[in-house]
């Protein structure tokens, strides 16, 4: 034995503290630590039996019958191995014990927030060996991860109350297990401004691909939750989320993502030749009004026709796709011509869910994705500027309300 344990038994015993045996350096703390709870453990008993052992009081009401093992008491030094008292009448737990509960459900915290950040349940297991406890497997970590189902539902399901006049759709592929095979699966997502000029999580949901009848499922599930006054819908040309944002919401104007179409014309050009395109296209974008955008895209398409008549013919064609947003206020088009803002929540999901690789299940996607998407529209309700200012909104929903004071239309984005 060490000099300092010797000095760490010799303070024991002068502290009045029994132990049973003197006690190697490296345990010493947990056997105090041991013996002081099983000390308090048998001084309550005494309080509640009203005698200790072998004593006759007239405050007895109940008598020992035994000893009991009870579920270790997790500390930073470890676990500890505890008893309590059987009684002949009725039971006994230590009530100072129910401040575990609160060590327990920061524990829980612990784990779930290492779980939404991304972190692989290997990792979590070491971060609860590092709090002093035994770890956790990756089965009792999914289980505990399971609570986090309690907020995610409500998200999903809570009632949209207010008009949201632009709406941003996108899809992220993720994979799964099911029937003990690796699948792809398709977490459609969507994402409102509503008349607040505040961005929001409308909805989003798991599927086995992008087709039609996926998509306008998707889409009318928002409707019956409260979904109206879109005016704006803004996504990529899938022919299966076209079809579905017609026939769902038919009042609305489709705008294609303009970073989209983009890569879609460009990969139509030989790569030494992209450069001059890309520039001559966005002068088409660049025009102040509808009507100029209109003129100078066919002025490029004419000089894109001897060299790649199909390109021009392309160009062409997406006219109306891709210069919708022109049709709205000017303070909102650097924000409305393309998904960027919904490309932004998908590399967040893309973060975390890069980190499991293949999710167990469909549950667990939703789960995990549900409360990262949930911690995203709550920053942006709170966030001190909208995404859309208040009087730019006005353009949009009463333009006789709006002024003609200048000041930022758009907030920063995060």
């Amino acid at each position: 034995m060490t000099e300092i344990s010797k000095a760490l038994n010799e303070y024991a015993r002068n502290a009045g503290l029994t132990l049973p045996k003197p006690v190697a350096e490296e345990d010493w703390l947990k056997r105090v630590v041991e013996m002081v709870l099983q000390a308090l453990i048998d001084s309550e008993a005494t309080s509640v039996i009203g005698a200790s052992r072998y004593e006759r009081t007239e405050e007895r009401t109940n008598h020992r019958n035994g000893r009991r093992e009870i579920e270790p008491f997790r500390s930073r030094v470890g676990e500890i191995a505890l008893s309590v008292p059987k009684l002949r009448k009725g039971s006994y737990y230590p009530s100072f014990l129910d401040a575990r509960k609160p060590v327990e459900r920061a524990l829980l915290t612990t784990i779930q927030t290492a779980y939404v950040a991304g972190v692989s349940t290997r990792r979590v297991d070491e971060l609860v060996q590092a709090l002093g406890l035994t770890g956790i497997d990756k089965s009792a970590v999914s289980r505990i991860c399971k609570e986090l189902d309690d907020a995610v539902k409500p998200f999903r399901e809570r009632a949209l109350e207010i008009e949201y006049p632009y709406v941003f759709l996108d899809a992220v592929y993720l994979k799964a297990r099911q029937n003990n095979r690796t699948l792809g699966r398709a977490l459609v997502i969507a994402i409102g401004v509503g008349a607040n000029g505040r961005r929001e999580i409308l909805g989003f949901e798991l599927g086995p691909s992008e087709e039609e009848a996926f998509w306008l499922q998707f889409l009318r599930g928002l409707i019956r939750r409260g979904l109206r006054g879109t005016q704006l819908v803004i996504s990529d040309a899938h022919e299966g989320l076209k079809g579905a944002i017609s026939k769902a919401l038919p009042g609305s104007v489709w705008q294609r993502c303009r970073v989209h179409f983009m890569r879609n014309l460009l990969g139509r050009i030989p790569h030494a030749d992209k450069p001059v395109v890309a520039a001559m296209v966005r002068t088409v974008f660049a025009q102040p009004n509808r009507e100029s955008a209109d003129i100078q895209l066919e002025e490029i398409a004419k000089r894109m026709e001897k060299r790649w008549p199909d390109v021009a013919n392309f160009l062409r064609n997406a006219d109306d796709e891709i210069l919708a947003y022109m049709a709205f206020p000017s303070a909102h088009w650097t924000r409305l011509y393309s998904t960027n803002s919904l490309e932004r929540v998908n590399r967040e999901v893309r973060r975390r869910s890069d980190v499991v690789q293949v999710f167990p299940d469909d549950a667990s996607i939703l789960r995990l994705i549900g409360t990262v998407l949930m911690d995203i529209s709550d920053e942006w309700a709170v966030d001190e500027r909208p995404y859309f200012s208040q009087n730019s909104m006005r353009l949009l929903l009463a333009p006789e309300m709006a002024t003609t004071e200048p000041g930022p239309a758009l907030a920063p984005v995060r």
